[in-house]
């Protein structure tokens, strides 16, 4: 029988009102999420208001790269989720301690990996993205600091997931504050007192990175449950390697797959030239603030039907989708569109130049609008890996989203009456309608095979 203890900490997802609980646990996500965004967006704000356009550029290009080197490892994660949410939700304790053990050592070796291919390849990846010859150097130097904290990125994620798999959505966001108060302290000092330049916030990143890592370390080792990380018995467990990969790797190759579509569209992004570039820059850091906090509730939706799938509460599985999705669409409506609505005052924070206000708020205008679509999209895939199908989904995904981006981007964009900036950001919202409508399809096939186990048991 599995041990519960630090109550306050959890969340039973497996009885009562969902609506509430899914609030009680995306609520404190969000606003981890937002906090980490806003200190990220410190460096934006810092190097183009005291280094300029290029440095603000530089920084921006870099996004989609480094979502591209790390998703993989990223989406590895949520096959540690939704194991250990069915673990937990299946009263397994010795199951649950070596999904710990082997999730850690895992975030360990694959920030190691992707610290050294990064320092190794950037520059020469971001020279084949076409990036603006003024923009190239700095983003390189950025990229170079920014991977060797990788390592500690990868360790909060998977300490991240395992927390969220009992509910846990609290104490991260405690952690994130600290440290993302001391990214913001280290980039004032590395920028506008030592001149450092993107140099400045890479550095102060890489620090809060390694704080953050840290304090979720210590929470694990001095957790009293089952999920406690004991670094006398830390080690890889083939049999549940195994089953973090099943899980995981679909899920992050459809994460690495998607921010190589998002590479492509850089690409042509870069093509138009810094101001652009800057302008799709600033506007992609706002919308991110919608984004994460959209994800949240994807985020809910995994735990919630992972551990209802553990705990055999199949009645339940439904009830949480629907819920997900009516959550995830008003939040994305309201808080898309009061980005709209302010759009041009919060473009300003990241630069005073007009015209790049007016390249971001194109963007903005399109994307955020109907960003809720990309939140539904993300609440069906997470209902379908929850229930422990992880390849549909990202199939539908990569042929739905990445496709149809890539293929648009490498012809019609080619054209003269085509190529334009709008025409590449319509590619977000036609790719998530048909995205959505494929995944309908999907789920309806899961629930099918689930009724169909549900009647052999």
């Amino acid at each position: 029988m599995t041990t519960v203890k630090n109550k306050s900490n959890t969340i039973d997802m497996v009885n009562g009102p969902i609506l509430k609980k899914m609030i009680l646990f995306s609520v404190p996500l969000m606003l981890s999420s937002v906090l980490q965004l806003l200190f990220n967006a410190a460096d934006t704000v810092v190097v183009g208001q005291f280094a300029g356009s290029n440095s603000l550029a530089a920084v921006g290009s870099t996004s989609s790269l480094i979502n591209l080197m790390t998703n993989l490892f990223i989406g590895l994660s949520v096959g540690t989720n939704v194991l250990i949410a069915k673990a937990m939700g299946a009263r397994d304790s010795e199951h649950t301690r070596k999904i710990v053990s082997t999730s850690m050592v895992l975030a360990l070796l694959g920030g190691i990996f992707l610290m050294i291919f990064g320092i190794l390849f950037a520059g020469k990846i971001l020279a084949l993205m076409d990036s603006p010859a003024e923009v190239l150097p700095l983003a390189s130097k950025y990229l170079k600091i920014y991977f060797i904290g990788l390592p500690a990125m990868m360790i909060y994620n998977f300490g991240s997931a395992i927390l969220r798999a009992v509910g846990d959505t609290k104490r991260p966001l405690y952690f994130l504050t600290a440290a993302g108060v001391i990214n913001v302290i280290f980039n004032l000092i590395f920028v506008i007192v030592l001149k450092m330049d993107v140099q400045g916030v890479a550095t102060a990143t890489v620090i809060s990175q390694v704080i953050s890592a840290s304090l979720i370390v210590i929470c694990l080792i001095r957790e009293k449950s089952d999920i406690r990380l004991n670094l006398k018995k830390l080690g890889i467990d083939k049999d549940t390697l195994i089953r973090i990969l099943k899980v995981g790797i679909p899920a992050g190759l459809q994460g690495t797959l998607f921010s190589l579509s998002n590479v492509v569209i850089q690409s042509s992004v870069n093509t138009f030239g810094a101001t652009v570039v800057a302008g799709n820059s600033a506007s992609q850091n706002l919308e991110g603030f919608v984004y994460v906090s959209m994800n949240a509730i994807h985020q809910a939706t995994i735990s919630f039907t992972s551990q209802n799938m553990g705990a055999g509460r199949y009645d339940r599985i439904g009830k949480i989708l629907k819920t997900g999705v009516l959550f995830v669409f008003v939040t994305g409506l309201v808080l898309g569109n009061l980005e709209v609505l302010f759009g041009h005052q919060l473009l300003r924070i990241y630069s005073p130049k007009a015209e790049v206000i007016d390249k971001g708020f194109d963007r903005l205008l399109i994307i955020c609008t109907i960003y809720f679509l990309c939140g539904i999209m993300d609440v069906l895939v997470g209902s379908i890996r929850g229930m422990g199908f992880s390849v549909l989904p990202m199939i539908v995904s990569l042929i739905g989203a990445c496709g149809l981006r890539i293929l648009w981007l490498k012809t019609f964009f080619k054209m003269s009456i085509f190529h334009n900036t709008a025409m590449i950001y319509i590619t977000y919202p036609v790719s998530w309608t048909i995205t959505i409508l494929g995944l309908l399809v999907v789920y309806r096939y899961v629930r099918k095979k689930i009724r169909i186990m549900q009647e052999a048991e």
